[in-house]
């Protein structure tokens, strides 16, 4: 079961220990379904993370021709699962144009999530955050 970012953001809201918020975070990494080993590939990995992080993305048509971007991710480790989680549920299904007007940073300090994370988990997220964009900027070029 995948959460909707309103429903992430809420619940963090409402979880007021970050000891709580690490378990949510735990429990919203352990939701999402794995990908196959066949989707665990090279040009899935995500670059920059400690962890190992892969995302695999499909382009689809959505409507006015606009393409719209959708992902499954998954990791070895659990909380930057929790991590892949919070990412898709910001951008999965939407449009290249809405992934680059996303303010990822406002959404991460709404959380407080930046002075929770090690740096290397905080340098993963930006990887993974900066493949999104790169996906997203290179749909536009094409298009």
């Amino acid at each position: 079961m995948t959460h909707s970012l309103d429903d992430i953001l809420e619940s963090f809201e409402f979880l007021d220990d970050w000891e709580d918020r690490y378990k949510y975070l735990i429990d919203l990494g352990r939701e999402l379904p794995p990908l196959s080993d066949d989707e665990k590939t090279e040009v899935n990995k995500v670059r920059g993370c400690v962890s190992q992080v892969w995302l695999v993305s499909d382009v689809s048509e959505g409507s006015d021709n606009v393409p719209v971007l959708t992902y499954r991710g998954d990791s070895d480790a659990l909380i930057v699962q929790g991590l892949v989680a919070i990412v898709l549920a910001t951008y999965s299904g939407k449009s290249a144009r809405e992934i680059l007007e996303t303010d990822i940073e406002a959404i991460f300090a709404k959380i407080g999530l930046q002075e929770h994370l090690t740096p290397q988990r905080s340098n993963g997220l930006k990887s993974m955050v900066g493949r999104i964009r790169t996906d997203a900027n290179a749909v536009l070029k094409a298009a």
